[in-house]
C-alpha cells in the first residue's frame, strides 16, 4: 500500500501577503481581483482566492482563508485580513497589528519590543511583492494593518503568551510553505522560548515532554510563563541550542518512558524514531536487585510503563537510577559548568517519580 503524500500548505504571512498584494491592488485601481499571485522566497507562484474585500476612506482591506494543508496548525482556516491604508507623509511602509494580531512585550525576540508580531520574513515578503507592482512607483507610502479575526482566542493554544506575545498570533513564516508535521518549526519555537528567556534574565526554565510534566514543573518551582519550554521530543535540538545559549538552570521534565530513552543516549524521543532498549532496562533492574525483592520475570518485561507497574514501591528507586543516568548524559552531552541540570520523571497522572535536583557531575 502506498503511503499518502502529505499535503503542504501557506503559512499566515504567505496568506498575508496575498491578501495585502489585493487590497493594494484594489486601493490603486478600484478594483480588488477574486485571485492574486504572489512570489515565495523560493520563487514559487501560489495562487490564492479572496475571500473577503471591504473599501473604506483612502484604504483597502482583503482577506485570504488560511490553508495548513495536512498540518495539524491551530491557525488552519482562519481569515488573514490584511488593510493598506494610503498616506501621504513619504514615510514608506508601516506595518500595524489589527485585532487578533500580537504584540511584542518582551525582549528576546526578533522584533522590538511594542512592535506588531509580524515577523521579518512576512514583512520582506509582503514588500517585495507590493513592490513589484508597476502601480507600486511611488504610492509606497502606506500602512499595512494585519488583522486575524480570531486570533485573539486561537493565541490561547501557541507559545505566544509564553513568549510575551499578547493579544493574538504572529504573522510567521519565512518560506511562506508550512511543511506538515515539520520538526524545524517546532525546534525553532524551542529556540526563540530559549531567546526570551536569556533577554528577560530568566535563570531557570523547565523543558518538558508534555502537558502533565509542564503543569507538575511548574507548580514545583513556582516557575513564570516565559520558563516554560515545550520541548516536546527534541530534547536533543535544545541542548545543542543550550551549548550556545546558555541559561543558568534548566530542569528536563517528563514521563519515565521518554526519560528512560534519555538515560539510553536517545535525543530524539519520538516513538517512531526511538525506541527503549528492552536488555539494558532489564539489565538495570537486575543489578539494582529490584527483580529478586519483587519477584519480576524479568523477560516478561515489554514496555517500560509496564515495568514501573510491576515493581509497585520500588519504581521510585528505578526512577531515581533513571533520572540520574540521563542527568549525566545531558551533562556529558553539553561539557558545559556554567548550566545546572535538573531532571524530573513525572508519573501519567503527575505524580513525582524522582527528581535529581541541586546534583552535581
Amino acid at each position: 500500500m502506498l503511503k499518502k503524500n502529505l499535503r503542504r500548505g501557506w503559512t499566515t504571512g504567505a496568506c498575508a501577503t496575498a491578501a495585502a498584494k489585493a487590497a493594494f491592488i484594489g486601493l490603486m485601481t478600484g478594483k480588488c481581483p477574486d485571485v492574486v499571485t504572489i512570489k515565495l522566497p523560493n520563487g514559487q507562484s501560489p495562487k490564492f482566492n479572496i475571500a473577503y474585500q471591504n473599501a473604506g476612506h483612502q484604504s483597502m482591506s482583503a482577506g485570504v482563508i488560511k490553508d495548513a494543508g495536512d498540518d495539524p496548525d491551530v491557525t488552519d482556516g482562519l481569515l488573514i485580513i490584511t488593510e493598506i491604508v494610503k498616506r501621504n507623509d513619504q514615510m514608506g511602509i508601516n506595518f500595524k497589528a489589527g485585532s487578533g494580531v500580537g504584540i511584542i512585550t518582551l525582549p528576546g525576540l526578533p522584533l522590538e519590543v511594542g512592535e506588531p508580531a509580524i515577523n521579518p520574513g512576512p514583512r520582506k515578503m509582503i514588500e517585495d511583492n507590493l513592490k513589484e507592482l508597476s502601480i507600486a512607483k511611488n504610492n509606497l507610502d502606506i500602512d499595512i494593518i494585519i488583522e486575524v479575526p480570531e486570533g485573539k482566542e486561537i493565541s490561547k493554544k501557541t507559545w505566544n503568551e509564553r513568549l510575551g506575545i499578547l493579544n493574538g498570533i504572529s504573522i510567521l513564516g519565512t518560506t511562506g510553505i508550512v511543511i506538515p508535521f515539520s520538526c524545524a518549526a517546532w525546534i525553532h519555537s524551542i529556540h526563540r522560548g530559549i531567546d526570551v528567556a536569556i533577554k528577560t534574565n530568566t535563570t531557570h526554565i523547565a523543558a518538558c515532554t508534555g502537558s502533565v510534566s509542564e503543569r507538575v514543573a511548574k507548580k514545583e518551582y513556582n516557575l513564570p510563563p516565559q520558563s516554560m519550554i515545550d520541548m516536546g521530543d527534541f530534547v536533543g535540538g535544545m541542548l545543542k541550542y543550550l551549548k550556545k545559549n546558555t541559561v543558568p538552570r534548566v530542569t528536563i521534565a517528563g514521563g519515565f518512558a521518554k526519560l528512560l530513552k534519555l538515560s539510553q543516549g536517545e535525543l530524539d524521543l519520538h516513538s517512531s524514531r526511538s525506541q527503549v532498549n528492552l536488555e539494558k532496562l532489564r539489565s538495570e533492574i537486575e543489578k539494582l536487585n529490584l527483580n529478586n525483592t519483587n519477584h519480576i520475570e524479568l523477560n516478561k518485561i515489554s514496555t517500560a510503563n509496564q515495568c514501573l507497574s510491576m515493581l509497585g514501591p520500588k519504581k521510585y528507586d528505578l526512577a531515581e537510577n533513571v533520572a540520574n543516568t540521563a542527568h549525566d548524559v545531558v551533562v556529558k552531552y553539553l561539557k558545559k559548568d556554567d548550566i545546572a541540570i535538573d531532571i524530573m520523571i513525572v508519573d501519567r497522572i503527575g505524580d513525582i517519580l524522582a527528581k535529581t535536583e541541586n546534583r552535581d557531575a
